[in-house]
């Protein structure tokens, strides 16, 4: 078997920000936080079951870890099937299949990266950060393309998007006013409804029992506002469905116009999120989705991190 990647072109492949979507300073820091992880759960595997040689006996990985790494960063950055990147590491397509398995949840697991040595891994702790710095948080769902189930499968029906007509899985995405990714969550078939998925979430009674604040969302979420005593701010209502006065047209335009370029920003974030292969469309099983949504949006939070902190050094 002919061995593509050495040290030369992994060296490359970490170098090239086009490949795996980040910075080689990023990756840097990934290798030591998420190997030390994976050689834990390797061992407890070894360990579980019974064997008949020590843990550590019979032969070697042939795929290190920094290159499972980078072969989960570059499935999730341009969707890179199994068999292409088997080929391209020169291992078996089911050594890959099991790397990208074992890397993709403790990616997941991250959680978003919103300065040095902070993370938020759930929405409650969102909630208490945007409270504690007095920020606004802005929310919108997306929706990820997925493989429609097969024929007479139960509930075959819940994954087709009421909006768009086609089988999908849906996540709600919240920033703050700058635009800084602070969470996505768990995907949700697409036939549940943005302020439905919203209340499942909890968010209604995080920002009840939470600290004051305000949450710009689009008319998705109208019907928020009343519970949490106006946190949830939403486009204004049609006061005037047939013959509206010329100046409430405009005003009403006005409005609309000022809520939108207030939260165009979690529009802009969403787009980098999208920007991942393993997000425009998804082809695999579905029930990945929620580790694949949230290892990309913790890849792509901290390298915004980094990206903000190189700036302000300069």
């Amino acid at each position: 078997m002919v061995y593509v990647v050495g040290n030369r072109a992994r060296a490359a492949i970490i170098r090239s920000q086009r490949i795996t979507g980040l910075t080689p300073d990023v990756i840097a820091e990934l290798v030591p936080e998420v190997g030390p992880l994976w050689h834990q759960n390797h061992q407890a595997a070894l360990t579980a079951r019974a064997r008949r040689r020590a843990v550590g006996a019979g032969a070697k990985h042939k795929l290190v870890f920094v290159d499972r790494l980078l072969a989960t960063l570059v499935h999730l950055r341009h969707g890179a099937t199994h068999d292409v990147l088997a080929c391209w590491f020169g291992v078996d397509r089911s050594t890959i299949t099991r790397a990208i398995g074992e890397v993709r949840p403790l990616l997941a697991e991250r959680g978003c990266a919103v300065a040095p040595g902070l993370r938020l891994r759930s929405l409650a702790e969102v909630i208490d950060c945007l409270g504690t710095d007095g920020q606004t948080g802005i929310i919108d769902g997306t929706e990820v393309r997925v493989r429609r189930p097969a024929a007479g499968r139960k509930d075959r029906e819940k994954f087709i998007s009421g909006r768009n007509k086609q089988n999908a899985v849906k996540s709600m995405v919240l920033t703050d006013a700058e635009g800084r990714l602070l969470f996505c969550s768990p995907a949700e078939p697409a036939s549940c409804a943005d302020i439905t998925h919203a209340r499942k979430l909890g968010l209604v009674k995080l920002l009840a029992d939470g600290s004051a604040v305000e949450i710009l969302a689009d008319a998705g979420y109208q019907g928020l506002g009343a519970q949490t005593d106006g946190r949830v701010v939403t486009p204004p209502h049609r006061k005037f469905k047939k013959n509206p006065p010329e100046w409430y047209e405009e005003m009403y335009e006005r409005q609309r116009k000022a809520h939108s370029s207030r939260r165009i920003r979690v529009e802009h974030r969403i787009g980098h999120l999208k920007n991942w292969r393993s997000l425009a469309r998804h082809h695999g099983r579905r029930e990945h989705m929620s580790d694949i949504i949230q290892a990309v949006a913790g890849l792509l939070s901290l390298q915004q991190a980094a990206t903000i902190a190189r700036s302000t050094r300069t």
